[in-house]
């Protein structure tokens, strides 16, 4: 059975600073591109960052590049999100997704409040 579990999220001030994580099992995670997606109150899903299977290619969205640094550690099955300079803006529910095959696995989600 496989399973994302995702930790990290909360309530932090504008400019401040989050990690989450994603621990996945019961999947070959080192052959697995992952992503995060978020979903703001009241909006779509929207895709945040993606890292290739072997970790050497990264990608963002816009908003995001420049603040935010997607990272794995295939040893640990490990997915991880840096966020800094947080914005109000990038409150929402954090999820991670793997994706291999057109097959798509999704964690519970973790919520990130960026408030004062």
């Amino acid at each position: 059975q496989v399973q994302l579990v995702e930790s990290g999220g909360g309530l932090v001030q504008p400019g401040g600073s989050l990690r989450l994580s994603c621990a996945a099992s019961g999947l070959s995670f080192e052959n697995h591109w992952m992503n995060w997606v978020r979903q703001a109150p009241g909006k779509g899903l929207e895709w945040v960052s993606a890292i290739h299977s072997g970790g050497d290619s990264t990608f963002y969205t816009n908003s995001v590049k420049g603040r935010f640094i997607i990272s794995r550690d295939n040893a640990k099955n490990t997915l991880y999100l840096r966020m800094n300079s947080l914005k109000p803006e990038d409150t929402a529910v954090y999820y991670c997704n793997a994706r291999r095959g057109g097959v798509n696995y999704w964690g519970q989600g973790t919520q990130v409040t960026v408030s004062s």
